[in-house]
């Protein structure tokens, strides 16, 4: 499985976990009823959202392309993408990218992802 992940230095950590975690939420309750655009439509195929859960400190979203795990501690934000490849692994990270940074733009959150590698 591949891996990628990113640590966001922001004061409102838990802010942008929940915010992202009910969006993706929101997501995964209208692929139940109507499609709705979606910024990420430029690509072949939709995200899925399958479940997304989340605290204050702790999400996870589950995707057709694999899962993020996010978790917030004190002034950071950190992101955990897993995918079986490549393709799938870039299209959870552009998709966390621009919705993480169109929430952050007034906080000029920027995303910035760790090379992927192997997970034993």
């Amino acid at each position: 499985m591949l891996t990628a992940e990113a640590h966001i230095q922001t004061s409102r950590p838990g802010r942008y976990l929940i915010q992202l975690c009910s969006h993706a939420n929101d997501m995964g309750q209208h692929r139940r009823h109507r499609r709705r655009a979606h910024p990420s439509d430029n690509t072949s195929e939709r995200p899925q959202i399958q479940h997304a859960e989340w605290s204050d400190t702790f999400g996870i979203l589950r995707l057709n392309w694999g899962e993020c795990t996010i978790s917030a501690s004190p002034g950071t934000l950190t992101l955990r993408a897993q995918a079986n490849d490549d393709e799938d692994l870039q299209r959870i990270e552009e998709l966390i990218t621009e919705r993480l940074e169109s929430f952050g733009r007034r906080d000029h959150l920027r995303v910035t992802w760790q090379q992927p590698r192997t997970v034993g």
